[in-house]
């Protein structure tokens, strides 16, 4: 009697199962840095404090604001001509720096462990990982900065309801005036995020974005007035500034056309990082 023996594939194995799918597209890239983003305990503790400085500051000045009114006492200078809106985004020169920070530490914080070796080497083309840490870490700042100053500005309403600051969220310029600092908040994360990545290291990238955002105005307030007229409104700081400000002061600039110069910095700041990315190894 014969046997019949049916052909088994080639290397006497079971069919070999498909291949997963390894190529390297940009929603993986963006999947992988929101990952990283928020598996560090430093984004969730500098978020916190950006988020806190933005509120509990807004909140103080109000508050403190009020009690003067109450007492009778002659009001503070930085209080006058003071609003709700103004009152409500104190807090935003130390939130800006805790947001600026942490874009630092995005980009600068994985040269400093090594980290960054490995993500080069699964995103070969290098530049995806920087447009993707921009856009995650910017996202994230946007979205803290619109919470955080719309809730500032409702409780502060509350607390000044009847003063001369008085303003509600109806009033003209109120809303725009809030987005414009969200906006502001959430590229200067970006900005951050560029000079991690062009300076590749956490001191000089944090020393350089203080230095911009706070003391460049304060050095160019030392040249002749009309030379400070000229510049000023064109740094970094005074273009945000303009962004969200109520009503614009002498010698500073619309609050479109601050969006447009501030955009400009941040894309300059991009580029440097992009050509410093694509140029220089890990």
């Amino acid at each position: 009697m014969s046997v019949v023996t049916e052909p088994r594939p080639a290397g006497g194995g079971s069919a070999a199962a498909p291949k997963p799918d390894y190529r390297v597209t940009g929603r993986r890239v963006l999947r992988s840095e929101w990952t990283k983003l928020w598996s560090l305990r430093s984004t969730w503790i500098t978020l916190g404090l950006g988020l806190l400085f933005l509120v509990a500051f807004g909140i103080i000045a109000a508050a403190r604001y009020r009690s003067s009114l109450n007492s009778g006492r002659q009001l503070d200078p930085d209080f006058a001509g003071a609003t709700t809106l103004s009152l409500s985004l104190f807090g935003v020169p130390l939130s800006q720096l805790a947001l600026g920070v942490l874009g630092v530490l995005v980009t600068a914080g994985e040269y400093s462990t090594g980290m960054i070796r490995s993500t080069l080497a699964a995103v070969p083309r290098r530049l995806p990982v920087l447009w993707s840490k921009a856009t995650v870490y910017g996202v994230v700042a946007l979205v803290l900065a619109l919470v955080g100053g719309f809730a500032t500005f409702l409780v502060d309403s509350g607390i000044l309801s009847g003063t001369p600051a008085a303003l509600t969220i109806s009033d003209s310029g109120v809303v725009r005036s809030l987005l414009g600092a969200t906006v502001y908040l959430g590229l200067v994360g970006v900005i951050g995020v560029a000079l991690g990545a062009m300076l590749r290291s956490v001191a000089g990238a944090i020393s350089a974005l203080v230095a911009t955002l706070m003391l460049v105005p304060g050095l160019i307030s030392l040249l002749p007035t009309a030379w400070h007229n000229a510049i000023q409104p064109y740094l970094p700081s005074e273009a945000g500034q303009a962004m969200y400000a109520l009503h614009q002061a002498p010698h500073t600039l619309a609050p479109g056309f601050g969006l447009l110069v501030f955009a400009a910095w941040t894309a300059i700041a991009l580029a440097g990082a992009a050509w410093r990315l694509s140029r220089s190894d890990a």
